[in-house]
């Protein structure tokens, strides 16, 4: 098979990268392949601990899809099985543990997202880690353990915080960066990615492919990208996040919520712009250009690449009309109630703009609902409905109430 000159594969790899164990490998790895004409596999795994992508699961997925658009073997692995233990990356306590039942649930729906990626599903690997995870016998697990000391395991960040701090590791747990390496193993990576938040695990893949007789896999790791609040890891737990699902309007919006200095890191890891093009805007901001219009540019890309160019301009319109114009959507969805007077919390929750009482009262607390225009900020505040009256909760989050007579 025919590849672009190994300089130019470099290049547009390393668009974005935090780390790479090691460059030279990766340099080497693909002159050889190059040289015989054969691809490099290269692995990816996502746990299926939920149903939603968000655009930070797309980063490692993007630079999958590069490796594949130069010609390279994408294996996409959905860790049905590692789920059931769960990435203690990052944690001060044990995820709670799930069954195959849910993960095998949850992962249905990864194929499909990964292909708004545009990674092409056709030509990508897809396995489940429970093909070789699930048939080990005990013996196979005490011999996989046997390959890990404990000293090594409390090298993690993470495990040796939560030991310091006298909260508990469950030993299931040491057997995550295990049971992700010998992923590895099984479908022979050359090369493994993940965010720099794996390098031990993605480290350990490394170990075992040396002890099973294979040359250890390339670690190439993506940066942690905060969500919408500017300051934490866009989490769909902390609901700072996009998701690949959020319809046009909903990824638009919360997209011009970021805050202007995350609309460079956006445009680099969650969009196919040109790097010329980027460094372009952001000379331009630093002169004193309105980072709004960018944040536009930038929101209008992002809806485009999961929705299409109608949908992105029409989502464009929907924010100018309503945040912009401070008018409201020509199409405001409509609730019939019957008449009479309702707390105001318990009628967000009726008509559907808050999922329960709590929530609804926390938005209102928070300044964030209106009732035809004005802020309300009474939960328990009686409100008389009547006919055509707009209810506001959020940004971006309306409807008109009609009254059966």
């Amino acid at each position: 098979m025919k590849f672009p000159p190994v300089k130019e594969q470099m290049e547009y790899l390393l668009r974005g990268v935090a780390e790479v164990v090691s460059v030279e490998e990766l340099e080497r790895k693909l002159t050889e392949s190059y040289r015989t004409g054969r691809p490099l596999r290269v692995k990816l795994g996502i746990d299926a601990t939920g149903r939603e992508l968000t655009l930070g699961h797309t980063v490692p997925l993007r630079k999958l899809k590069a490796f594949q658009e130069l010609g390279h073997q994408a294996v996409l692995i959905i860790g049905d099985y590692t789920a059931m233990v769960g990435d203690p990356t990052g944690r001060n306590e044990a995820r709670p543990q799930l069954s195959h039942e849910e993960t095998r649930a949850n992962a249905a729906t990864y194929v499909e997202q990964a292909a708004k990626v545009g990674l092409d599903i056709r030509r990508t690997e897809i396995r489940y880690n429970s093909e070789w995870l699930a048939s080990m016998t005990f013996a196979d697990v005490i011999r996989l353990a046997s390959k890990m000391t404990v000293a090594r395991m409390l090298e993690r960040e993470d495990f040796s915080k939560r030991y310091a701090e006298g909260r508990p590791i469950f030993l299931h747990e040491f057997f995550y960066p295990l049971m992700q390496g010998t992923d590895s193993v099984a479908v022979q990576a050359d090369v493994e990615l993940g965010g720099i938040d794996q390098k031990f695990n993605l480290l350990v893949g490394r170990d075992l492919q040396r002890d099973a007789g294979q040359e250890p896999q390339v670690c190439l790791m993506t940066p942690i990208i905060e969500g919408i609040d500017g300051v934490e890891k866009m989490s769909k737990s902390l609901g700072n996040y996009i998701g690949l699902n959020h319809p046009p309007e909903e990824m638009y919006g919360r997209t011009m919520s970021i805050p202007d200095h995350l609309i460079i890191r956006y445009f680099i890891h969650f969009t196919e712009v040109p790097m010329e093009r980027i460094r372009e805007m952001e000379a331009a901001m630093t002169a004193g250009a309105n980072p709004r219009d960018f944040k536009m540019a930038l929101a209008r890309e992002i809806v485009r690449l999961y929705h299409g160019e109608e949908a992105a301009q029409a989502a464009e319109e929907h924010f100018r009309t309503v945040f912009q114009r401070r008018e409201l959507p020509e199409d405001l969805p409509e609730v019939t109630l019957a008449p009479g007077s309702y707390p105001l919390a318990r009628l967000l929750v009726a008509v559907g703009l808050a999922p329960s009482n709590s929530e609804a009262r926390r938005l209102i607390q928070q300044g964030g609902v209106a009732v035809d225009g004005e802020k309300a900020t009474d939960p328990l505040a009686e409100v008389q409905v009547r006919d055509g009256m707009v209810l506001r909760a959020g940004k971006r989050r309306f409807c008109r109430l009609r009254v059966t007579s």
